[in-house]
């Protein structure tokens, strides 16, 4: 498909949604305007009160057991052995129904209790997008084991203290991704490691690990063993998996998921540290499971959808908003590559047919140059079943949402705001809301859910007026896992008895309940008493069509406190200039606004790229760092804006 002919088929797609609903509310969720700031979420569909195998078993598998559910496009069809499978008559790389999938999930569930795993065990994980990790989902959730997700990306210490933060005592990984080898760092960190037994390892650095599962993603049997050598506690996955379905293992897998409450804590995740060090947020049966129905939802998912979920599933992005949103509504799950890896996206969009694409504005950015340059090639690209899809994980620049409605066919995307201590998502839009609220807000509160934005006092403030985001309802943690102190500071109780989360997040909200979200508390620059919202800036930058990325921070002032600084990535060879960059924002908006820093990444002795999260949000704090260095050699000045 050459880009007129993709043209000429999304552009009347957009321009009937815009003329139609730009403005004024969706019919299927018209509510009373509002005066404040406040939201309370529908509660005519009741909450889930089942747990995740139970609904699985009752809602999924009874339901969809034919259907496909998992697509895994860089894996063998059987990379655990086991019974013969009909792989969905594709020969050439795992693809299984929900049937399928469970017997995985239940020979998993067996092994795991086999191998010493107990209800309440910590059971880590460092792999990227495979069929190992979905199982273990699932796997975990069945037999009460917490599954605690790890940041393939953390070197050894980050590892060591993750692990020892929430007593991991059993540890699966693989032997490496891109450039981390797992194995053989833990090998040649903890000698102890060469004489341990497998399921009694004894490591004084990690006095709780017992046991160490390595998942071959090699390919090559020769090369896996290599891998393993030397580390005598390691067992291979193949050898976990207990296929017989008569023995006591299955008798007691069943016992113990009849015997699962639904807040029992599931899962552990990390947040993403754009502020500070990692915590570990316990989420249980109860938050995770209606999350990922009610994502779902927004999205109109069905059993006949296509989800291409390329983000990571160490993030809730991935384990949540993707796989958790389309196996409840028993839709199919595909992993384009273990990592983001944009040709592999495109390949599996248009081979697999898929219907719904995930992604932060990182991710899709380098979908769309991948598209782009097959277009350019002369080769066709057909995304024509693409329709719906979150694009979450930071702001989504206007200009951006755009582009993926007319050259991706997202037509139906959704844009979804949380973090992972509300299971994540507090605020979505859905597939009927009008555009232009789809583009410059993170939709309404999600059902069973309240929210408020208030000002330093604590008062909600009036429609249209900026305050903290405070949210509350189902979706909040259990807590900070082992730490009281930091779970108290924003988790509070009001005089109600309601507890909050205090986000942190500045948001706007207008008369119909549609959220804006225009930066993080800590991120707003005050200049000269006057506040700044990076978002906003960024939106106008990134607009232009020489500017690919932009960041903005606070810079430090002797006149106005602070002044605004702003990171720059150039699209391909542009070559617009510090003035250009500031002008941008100065006819674009008040003009105080405009950037009196202008950095180029990669010039000038600055980084090669924007600092950021594995999930693709910019890490603000470390930009603050940098620009206060540079700006105190005088490197980046483009004048002072107007006051």
């Amino acid at each position: 498909m050459h880009r007129a002919s993709a043209s000429a088929r999304t552009r009347p797609a957009l321009r009937r949604l815009s003329t139609a609903s730009l403005s004024g509310s969706s019919p299927s969720r018209s509510r009373p305007l509002l005066a404040r700031s406040e939201v309370v979420g529908p509660t005519h569909t009741p909450l889930v009160e089942k747990t995740l195998p139970v609904y699985f078993r009752d809602d999924v598998l009874r339901v969809h057991g034919s259907r496909p559910a998992l697509i895994a496009r860089k894996e063998q069809p059987r990379p655990f052995g086991g019974p013969l499978g009909r792989n969905l008559g594709d020969a050439s790389h795992l693809a299984w129904d929900f049937g399928e999938f469970d017997r995985h999930i239940q020979a998993l569930a067996r092994g795991l209790l086999s191998m010493g795993v107990e209800k309440g065990d910590r059971v880590g994980v460092i792999m990227g997008n495979n069929s190992a990790y979905a199982c273990l989902q699932w796997a975990c959730a069945s037999i009460g084991a917490i599954l605690v997700t790890l940041n393939p990306a953390y070197r050894l210490p980050e590892l060591v203290n993750t692990l020892s933060l929430v007593g991991t005592s059993h540890l699966f990984v693989v032997p490496s991704v891109r450039t981390s080898a797992y194995v053989r760092m833990l090998r040649d960190a903890f000698p102890a490691l060469a004489n341990s037994h497998p399921g009694d390892i004894q490591e004084p650095a990690l006095p709780d690990l017992k046991s160490l599962v390595v998942v071959d993603n090699t390919g090559d049997l020769a090369r896996f063993r290599q891998e393993v050598d030397g580390v005598r506690p390691a067992v291979d996955l193949r050898e976990v998996l207990v296929w017989r379905e008569d023995g006591a293992e299955r008798r007691a897998v069943e016992e113990l998921t009849a015997g699962l409450d639904r807040e029992d804590v599931t899962n552990m995740q990390f947040t993403s540290g754009t502020t500070g060090a990692p915590k570990a947020v316990a989420l249980t049966h109860r938050n995770l499971l209606n999350n990922g129905i009610d994502i779902g939802r927004c999205m109109r998912l069905t059993e006949k959808d296509v989800v291409c979920n390329a983000p990571p599933l160490f993030h809730c992005f991935g384990l949540v908003l993707g796989n958790l949103a389309a196996w409840t509504h028993g839709a199919c799950i595909v992993y384009p590559s273990e990592t983001y890896d944009p040709p592999s996206i495109v390949d599996a969009v248009t081979e697999e047919r898929c219907t719904a694409l995930h992604g932060v504005p990182t991710h899709f950015l380098g979908v769309l140059t991948e598209v782009q340059r097959r277009l350019d090639e002369g080769k066709t690209v057909d995304v024509r079943n693409l329709r719906t899809g979150i694009a979450a994980g930071s702001p989504v620049p206007t200009d951006l949402m755009k582009q993926l409605i007319e050259k991706l066919n997202l037509t139906e995307l959704t844009v979804a705001y949380g973090m992972t201590e509300t299971s994540p998502v507090t605020f979505q839009s859905t597939t009927d809301d009008p555009v232009i609220k789809r583009i410059e807000t993170v939709g309404r509160v999600m059902p069973h859910v309240r929210a408020k934005l208030v000002d330093p006092d604590g008062q909600v403030v009036p429609v249209g007026k900026p305050g903290e985001l405070l949210t509350a309802g189902y979706p909040l943690q259990k807590g900070y896992w082992n730490d009281q102190e930091q779970t108290d500071r924003v988790m509070k109780r009001d005089a109600e008895g309601t507890l909050w989360m205090h986000t942190g997040d500045e948001g706007i909200m207008d008369e119909e309940g549609y959220l804006r979200i225009v930066g993080r508390i800590k991120d707003i620059i005050i200049r000269g008493g006057e506040n700044l919202f990076p978002v906003q800036i960024e939106n106008v930058l990134t607009a232009h069509p020489e500017i690919r990325e932009a960041a903005v921070v606070a810079v430090p002032d002797a006149k106005y406190g602070e002044v605004v600084g702003a990171w720059i990535v150039r699209e391909g060879s542009s070559g617009v200039s510090k003035e250009q960059v500031r002008r941008v924002v100065a006819e674009g908006m008040n003009p105080q606004n405009a950037p009196a820093w202008v950095w180029f990444v990669g010039e000038d002795g600055t980084p090669e790229e924007l600092p950021k999260t594995a999930s693709g949000k910019v890490q603000k704090h470390i930009l603050r760092g940098w620009s206060k260095e540079l700006a105190g050699k005088g490197i980046g000045a483009v004048g002072r804006a107007s006051s």
